[in-house]
């Protein structure tokens, strides 16, 4: 039986949490449509584009933006817990830095063209180096050493990094997803009709994924 193609477009930030959570729950969806042919391509989105190219200690960000270490505790206590049901080991004492995630936006573009799921694979990669180790993957050296261990060119990513290239096609691409109403990520667009906001369980994108891919609308979860 011939697989059928689809495509799915991702919109995330690799500091989202809830991205990561909904990247793995995305795994297991596809696992549950074996049938298909996915091809799953990751855009940029930024939660915080005010953030200084050098990032900002992330406790004083933290608390600026929840206005409590109570209210971060249990933030941060409910995504552990989901996150273990997910494979993911959130660490989020050992994030010191909250990153501008421009310069990982580029790197993801570029991992587009290095070779087939290696974008996949770098972001899969910078989720983990940011939640799970707490890497600043604003730093350029930390994005090289993403680009390395994904299999691409680290020397060309090292040569493009101090540039502005792609820095453009980012922005407009995050503009792109402010017009068609994206407001909150991850945001799953299914072969181009339609969108699941949210990191959905994976049986409910699953389901998704099949309505869609069978030309239906997809049922509100």
């Amino acid at each position: 039986m011939t697989e059928k193609k689809f495509t799915i477009d991702v919109v995330s930030d690799v500091v989202c949490p809830w991205c990561f959570v909904g990247r793995k729950r995305l795994e297991s969806a596809l696992a549950l449509n074996p049938d298909l042919d996915v091809t799953v391509n990751w855009r940029p989105f930024q939660l915080d584009p005010t953030l200084p190219k050098q990032g900002k200690d992330r406790n004083r960000y933290m608390t600026e933006k929840f206005g409590s270490s109570d209210r971060i505790f249990e933030v941060h206590q409910q995504l552990i817990e989901l996150g273990k049901e997910e494979g993911i080991e959130f660490d989020f004492e050992a994030i010191e830095i909250a990153p501008n995630t421009l310069d990982a936006h580029r790197l993801i573009r570029w991992a587009s063209q290095a070779g087939p799921d290696i974008q996949d694979r770098i972001v899969g990669i910078l989720f983990s180096y940011y939640f799970e180790q707490g890497k600043n993957i604003g730093d350029h050296q930390v994005l090289i050493e993403a680009a390395e261990e994904a299999g691409m060119d680290s020397a060309i990513v090292a040569s493009l990094l101090p540039t502005d290239a792609d820095s453009v096609g980012v922005r407009q691409e995050i503009d792109t997803a402010n017009q068609i109403g994206v407001r909150g990520v991850p945001c799953f667009i299914l072969d181009q009709k339609y969108a699941v906001m949210g990191a959905q369980s994976a049986d409910a994108l699953a389901d998704a994924i099949r309505q869609t891919a069978d030309g239906f609308e997809p049922r509100p979860t």
